[in-house]
């Protein structure tokens, strides 16, 4: 389906996107192997459209879906993360049929703005979440202990915790310990700071049943991920420095229990020889080895 397909179908028949949602062929989260891979596509809409040294390489929206729908069509990518605009052009294209759908819930925290920390929830909610069939949702937690606004944030999570677990939604959270430094916010990535970003974050909301983790490959994995027995996806990161030696650390990473798989965007998206297909299939065989 092309993106003039796409505008049409918004124009013309808009319910269909509901209607799709309603019929989508859905999967069960966990397969055999009890691990996920994750293809992330909620940048664009916290304004983060640079990669590497292009500031706007995730400008195209035609560039960008094909290379979601790429990604997507690997047969071990369980599932897409994005935003309401992109899960639904994706759900039109019919990408999204028997596989994960993860709504980002909060992308208020515009990259680069005063309020960046100020992680408003935008997006989806969990009532939302479970009308249109989305199989979890997916909340950027980050925590500075100098900024007010994170009072608010903490709260929202929290709240959202709980409401996605009543309808037996994935709560997956992106926990991260945060600074500002010369007007811009920094995520701290050590390990020390991850281990308390890990514990605030396991204790938001009434129940903890529904709640997985989003965390970077930090050093010092090992003992980072003693700090939780819930399920963990680690973040594939930004696509800095050579490949080989990112999926080496990923290949590491994976074994470290309790780590359940990859969330990954732009690593994947846009791999420094823009061959797509190869990347996933690099990143699915970590995760997953041989996929039939």
């Amino acid at each position: 389906m092309t993106p003039h397909q796409l505008t049409e179908i918004r124009v013309r028949e808009p319910h269909r996107i509901a209607q799709s949602w309603a019929t989508r062929p859905r999967r069960q989260r966990i397969g055999p192997d009890g691990r996920l891979l994750v293809v992330a596509a909620d940048h664009p809409a916290r304004g983060a459209l640079g990669v590497r040294d292009e500031p706007l390489a995730m400008a195209s929206r035609t560039d960008f879906l094909a290379r979601l729908a790429t990604a997507a069509a690997h047969p071990g990518v369980d599932g897409v993360l994005g935003t309401p605009d992109v899960l639904d052009d994706l759900l039109l294209m019919g990408a999204l049929d028997g596989k994960l759908a993860i709504g980002s819930m909060n992308r208020g925290g515009l990259q680069g703005a005063v309020f960046e920390l100020d992680d408003r929830f935008t997006g989806y909610t969990a009532t939302e979440l479970a009308a249109r069939g989305i199989d979890g949702g997916k909340m950027l937690t980050r925590i500075a202990l100098t900024d007010r606004g994170t009072s608010a944030t903490l709260e929202a999570s929290a709240q959202a915790v709980g409401e996605l677990a009543a309808y037996g939604l994935m709560a997956l959270i992106e926990p991260f310990l945060s600074a500002v430094e010369n007007g811009r916010v920094r995520n701290l990535l050590d390990a020390d700071s991850a281990i308390r970003a890990i514990h605030i974050a396991s204790g938001l909301g009434p129940t903890s049943a529904q709640t997985w983790l989003k965390l970077p490959v930090v050093d010092d994995l090992a003992r980072v991920m003693d700090a939780t027995t819930l399920p963990t996806l680690l973040l594939g990161g930004d696509p800095h420095g050579r490949p080989d030696e990112t999926y080496a650390r990923w290949a590491a990473a994976l074994g470290i229990p309790p780590v359940r798989g990859l969330v990954v965007g732009r690593a994947l998206l846009y791999p420094p020889d823009g061959d797509v297909a190869a990347a996933v299939d690099i990143a699915a065989h970590l995760v997953h080895g041989e996929v039939q």
